[in-house]
């Protein structure tokens, strides 16, 4: 026996949702492959060369140089980092006070 017309209009329409809900799910792992395999391609190569980069400390920080074209390519908050003056002891504390401050 075939059930009433909205008996089966309902069981399309949980059909219709459980399939958009597969198709959505297996997008977003797609995407998440896609970036994972993106990641493992360009990890620690120069954007602008191509060249595989190294991690060198500098002023207590690492940063990302390429020597093949030597670039210096900085992540997130290390060029403000870099951009605070490094203190060499008493003396130079103390000759800051009377440096006129330098507005970027």
């Amino acid at each position: 026996m075939i059930g009433s017309p909205l008996e089966t209009e309902y069981f399309a329409r949980e059909d219709a949702e459980r399939l958009r809900k597969l198709a959505h799910r297996i997008h977003h792992e797609l995407e998440e492959a896609e970036r994972q395999r993106l990641r493992a391609l360009h990890w620690m190569r120069c954007p602008k060369c191509g060249m595989q980069m190294h991690e060198v400390l500098h002023r207590g920080m690492t940063v990302d140089v390429c020597f093949s074209c030597n670039g210096l390519f900085l992540d997130e908050g290390e060029l403000a980092h870099l951009q605070k003056p490094e203190s060499k002891g008493v003396m130079s504390g103390i000759l800051n006070w009377f440096r006129p401050e330098t507005k970027i």
